[in-house]
């Protein structure tokens, strides 16, 4: 069942696709301050001199999120679980682009949360984190999805267990689980 909010989301999400300048305006009103925190959140992971401020990364996945379909978003927390992923997309590119500049060196180094317990407060690069969802994208694409919604959205498992349709139970396995895959993979 949809939130009035999570509703709202999706209604003004075609209302902006059809070109009705309020209802972008509103939809932003309505998404800023959760889609701040995302950003917010990567940015803090990041421990490089940065090339791009939080309300910078806000902006970027906020156009690319509304050229997407109405149709694409069943619910709020959809919503919000495509806005980490594009956020996501957005730094490994330009993580990417600088490593590529840099012949073998400065690859953009970021510290691990210590709620994924990856690697006991140790820092890793968010190329070799990518690399490593990719890999478990292979191996286990809901457990990928788990991490993504988890630990770059911010969801609870009651949130992600209502995205991918599976119970809160089995969301907390998913998670401990990949976390344990994960901190293998990254240890290698």
């Amino acid at each position: 069942m949809q939130s009035g909010r999570g509703s709202e989301i999706i209604r003004l999400l075609g209302a902006s696709r059809n070109g009705e300048p309020e209802a972008e305006a509103r939809l932003m009103e309505v998404t800023y301050r959760e889609l701040r925190k995302i950003a917010a959140g990567y940015m803090r992971r990041e421990r490089s001199a940065r090339s791009l401020q939080a309300t910078d990364l806000v902006h970027e996945a906020y156009l690319r999120l509304v050229d997407q379909a109405p149709a694409t978003w069943r619910d709020r927390a959809h919503f919000f679980q495509g806005a980490a992923h594009i956020m996501r997309q957005i730094l490994v590119a330009r993580a990417r682009k600088r490593h590529a500049g840099k012949r073998g060196g400065g690859v953009l180094q970021i510290s691990l949360d210590r709620a994924l317990d990856i690697a006991e407060a140790q820092s890793g690069d968010l190329l070799g984190l990518e690399e490593a969802l990719e890999r478990l994208q292979n191996v286990d694409g809901r457990q990928a999805q788990v991490v993504e919604m988890r630990f770059f959205a911010g969801m609870s498992e009651d949130e992600i267990a209502e995205v991918l349709g599976v119970s809160a139970r089995t969301v907390n396995r998913e998670w401990r689980m990949a976390r344990a895959w994960l901190y293998t993979e990254l240890h290698r």
